[in-house]
Order: C-alpha cells, then sequence, then structure tokens
C-alpha cells in the first residue's frame, strides 16, 4: 500500500522554474495542403464509412481522407 501524502500549509522546499517548453498552439496543429476532388464511391463504401464516422464521433470525409493518406504513405518509393 502507498503511503498517503498528507499536505499542510508549511512552507514548501525549493522551487525550480521550469522554462515553457511547448510549442505554441498553431505549432500543434498538423496541416498538410488540400486538394478538393470529385469521386464516384460505391453507395456500399459510403454507408460503411458513415456508420464508422457515427460510432467514432468523427466525419466520414475524415476518414477516407487518412485511409487514402496511409495507403499512399505505405505505397511510395
Amino acid at each position: 500500500m502507498k503511503k498517503k501524502i498528507k499536505y499542510t500549509d508549511g512552507p514548501i522546499d525549493e522551487v525550480k522554474i521550469v522554462k515553457d517548453m511547448l510549442p505554441p498552439p498553431d505549432q500543434l496543429v498538423f496541416k498538410e495542403d488540400q486538394v478538393k476532388v470529385t469521386i464516384g464511391l460505391s453507395k456500399s463504401s459510403v454507408d460503411f464509412f458513415k456508420a464508422e464516422a457515427k460510432k467514432h464521433h468523427t466525419q466520414y470525409q475524415k476518414m477516407i481522407r487518412r485511409l487514402l493518406d496511409l495507403y499512399a504513405a505505405q505505397h511510395q518509393h
């Protein structure tokens, strides 16, 4: 069993200030150039992605885009 920590209002030991090491929020967002395309997909494929997207609370277009990105990355030379 872990020893229970007892908090007090007493003095704190020596404090060391750590410089902020996190990047600003705009550098945390991964954005890749996108190109708009028009594509015809089978109804069964779109229905599948819509159902899966609903389960995972996301957009089906993002899932399809991610799938294509992963496929392309696997087959690049």
